[in-house]
């Protein structure tokens, strides 16, 4: 699964902790305006963001009616309690509730707002998982480590072998360094907000944010050390998060990273208790929707279709929307079983756009993906994905899924939307540092830095990823086929593609790099940023060929 990307903060930020014991004289910079919240809504023009023009996009809808489209976010679950989503979620009526009955014979039990497929008896859920490659190494060494391959392997197994060797190798090298790094990192967060903490009289489960820091005046040593310290993590990590949204990220990163170096290979079939290489084992998982990973899938759904004008929360990019609920991300690297399927469940039920906020560097079953894309198509459907954040060229290095097939038959599929991540100004920062890019794979790009969306258990969270990018995209093409319901799923990628105008001569920062700039229109297939003003305008112009 494509994270948000804490390890360059974080970096910086241990730097600046090393400090403590060191220099009582560091004062931090003062922080950088924010953004405004909704910045990913406004109007170039209009506002000073570049966002995707959502009050003039609704401007130009004023008057007309709309019609409920259905929108499956295959994510890490979702918090269907969410005061600005429970409103929203889709409703198999076909079923009854808690029955523990198939009723509509659909192979899934008491599916009501959608399906788990990391789910397990009981309640369990394989929520935290290790990377592909270091999966499919496990599966593959016994074969390989010691043996003569030249008589033991076809030259394409073999390849293939090679490539998850080395792929393994470079993330349990990283991963190991990362963590000799954070852990003590860790500790160090975890101690100076207890000194935080005391100062400021807070409990030991409060938390506190950069503007608390504020009230911190006293003249002892260490308690100023901790608090210029912390103003230094929230100036790198956003200064509208808490202490405990930090540690809490960082806690998850951390964990992230054990999986890779110490994996538990055997949790899968323990608590899910089916094949994840079997396609034919198709009988398993749970409807239950919420685990402690549910943040990231809630925050997409926000994005997508939060209720517009309800005085809470966030206004979500459509206003008449679904959202279909299907779990297959975990903590690590999601199974290509799980995501073919999620694919075919959202299809099967009437889903007819698909967010998929989620990546990895190898696909061991890519065809069993494959065949669910063009499932999809047969259907109509839409897939919007991420592009990814690890700021590389995912014309030269792929990651999966994609929509270059591996029989052949397609490079760019008629019903697929890549999308790559950018920022609130038309600068140099215009193109995110971590967001992949690729002038043949990845089709536009959409907001994805610092972007705020609702959290679980009434909370809020602002966040950087391609991730987010994803359902702001998967929303405006939603809100397309509300207002224009024959379109077809190809049709909306069309006007989605062409609303985003090629920024030509917009030099940026390279995503990576802090001094190369390249031309903005060369790092996706359009140059540009989507609109939906613009989406809308073209939309309204075409003649409908859904069937």
């Amino acid at each position: 699964m494509n994270i948000t990307k804490y390890a360059a903060g974080m970096a910086l930020s241990a730097a600046l902790f090393a400090s403590i014991n060191v220099n009582a004289q560091f004062v931090p910079a003062p922080p950088p305006k924010p953004s405004p919240q909704n910045w990913h809504a406004l109007d170039l023009t209009t506002d000073g963001y570049y966002g995707v023009s959502l009050a003039k996009a609704y401007a130009l809808l004023k008057g007309k009616k709309s019609k409920p489209v259905t929108v499956a976010v295959i994510d890490s679950g979702v918090d269907t309690l969410q005061k600005d989503l429970k409103s929203i979620f889709w409703v198999n009526t076909k079923e009854i509730p808690g029955n523990g009955i198939d009723d509509d014979k659909n192979g899934y039990i008491d599916d009501i707002h959608g399906w788990n497929f990391l789910g397990g008896p009981g309640g369990q859920c394989d929520h935290n998982e290790t990377t592909e490659e270091v999966r499919e190494y496990n599966r593959l060494k016994g074969k390989y480590l010691g043996a003569n391959t030249s008589t033991t392997a076809d030259p394409k197994e073999e390849a293939y072998w090679q490539q998850v060797r080395t792929t393994y190798e470079t993330t349990v090298n990283k991963s190991r360094e990362e963590l000799q790094d954070l852990k003590p990192y860790m500790n160090i967060l975890v101690g100076t907000s207890g000194f935080i903490k005391r100062e400021l009289k807070l409990k030991p489960s409060d938390s506190f944010t950069m503007m608390d820091l504020g009230r911190i005046t006293t003249p002892n040593d260490t308690v100023r050390e901790c608090k210029n310290a912390w103003m230094s993590v929230f100036q790198q990590q956003g200064v509208e998060k808490s202490n405990a949204d930090i540690i809490k990220g960082l806690s998850e990163y951390i964990t992230k990273l054990s999986n890779d170096v110490n994996p538990d290979l055997e949790a899968r079939k323990r608590i899910v208790g089916d094949d994840p290489n079997n396609w034919e084992d198709k009988k398993y998982g749970s409807n239950q929707l919420k685990f402690p990973d549910a943040q990231h899938g809630t925050m997409v759904a926000g994005f997508i279709g939060a209720m517009r004008g309800n005085g809470y929360g966030i206004d979500g990019v459509a206003d008449n929307v679904r959202i279909m609920a299907i779990k297959a991300v975990p903590n690590g690297d999601e199974y290509d079983k799980d995501i073919a399927y999620a694919i075919r469940y959202a299809v099967d039920n009437g889903a007819k756009i698909v967010n998929m906020s989620f990546g990895k560097k190898l696909s061991p079953h890519k065809d069993w993906v494959d065949a669910a894309y063009k499932y999809a198509a047969e259907h109509d459907v839409l897939l919007i994905s991420a592009a990814g954040n690890d700021n590389q060229d995912v014309d030269s290095k792929a990651d999966y899924p994609n929509d270059t097939f591996a029989d052949g038959s397609a490079a760019d599929a008629d019903n697929v939307i890549n999308v790559g991540a950018s920022g609130p100004k038309k600068d140099e920062t215009l193109a995110a540092e971590f967001s992949n890019y690729g002038k043949k794979n990845v089709d536009v790009f959409a907001p994805g830095v610092k972007v705020t969306s609702v959290n679980t258990d009434g909370e809020f969270s602002t966040e950087d990823g391609t991730s987010f990018a994803s359902p702001i995209t998967a929303g405006i093409a939603a809100l397309i086929l509300e207002y224009y319901p024959t379109l077809s799923s190809k049709q909306i990628k069309q006007a989605i593609l062409g609303s985003a105008k090629p920024l030509t001569g917009v030099m940026v920062l390279k995503p990576g790099s802090k001094e190369e700039k390249v031309d903005f229109a060369t790092l996706s297939k359009t140059g540009g940023v989507v609109n939906a003003y613009e989406a809308l305008l073209l939309a309204s112009k075409m003649k409908g060929e859904r069937k």
